[in-house]
């Protein structure tokens, strides 16, 4: 199993030193040329690879922390995302009705054809999601929602791989409200930093 961010600016960035704690490889990408960045993936640890966007597509499983309205150029990458495990961590205040009613996130998921989504890691702001998960304790919360159960499943592994505690919200239109916006309303969760002493 090998991953990628797509993004790298805070968001990318916290999500690349979740991985260099725990010494996974993980190759990062924007749409620039890797040596424009690699000095400062360079800083974040010896397990982060500058790649092109080309290179980054090829992971199986792959953060999506772009801002939202560059996630189709993205999708453009490839003719067909099947058998990739994408994670939404994009947030937009884009009014419901430019989205046809749907939340982000289901229109995320109907550019990337053939993938698997998973909306994760997003509700936190870049500063929470950078620092160490373990808590006094307990581990960071990081909620996830999705409408393929094996996906996620298989991130919820991979979060607490990185020292997260998962709390799986059920499908994107369900529970998966409470972490996106829908225009100027913040989902319920969105920005609370909770932390999970159960083991």
């Amino acid at each position: 199993m090998n991953y990628s961010i797509i993004g790298f600016g805070p968001i990318g960035q916290a999500l690349a030193r979740a991985f260099a704690r725990k010494h996974i490889d993980i190759s990062v990408a924007t749409t620039r040329d890797p040596e424009s960045f690699a000095s400062v993936a360079a800083a974040i640890g010896p397990t982060i690879f500058p790649m092109t966007l080309a290179e980054a597509v090829e992971a199986d499983i792959i953060f999506l922390a772009v801002r939202f309205k560059s996630h189709q150029d993205v999708a453009k990458a490839l003719s067909t995302w099947q058998g990739k495990t994408i994670i939404d961590v994009t947030n937009t205040r884009v009014p419901p009705e430019e989205l046809g009613g749907k939340p982000s996130s289901t229109v995320v998921a109907q550019a990337f054809t053939g993938a698997r989504l998973v909306k994760g890691f997003n509700h936190l702001g870049a500063g929470v999601l950078a620092k160490d998960p373990a808590v006094h304790g307990g581990r960071r919360v990081v909620f996830l929602a999705s409408d393929d159960d094996d996906a996620a499943t298989e991130v919820a592994t991979l979060a607490e791989k990185l020292g997260f505690s998962p709390i799986q919200l059920g499908e994107l239109s369900e529970g998966g409200l409470l972490v996106q916006a829908r225009g100027n309303r913040w989902g319920r969760l969105i920005f609370k930093d909770l932390v999970n002493f159960d083991g």
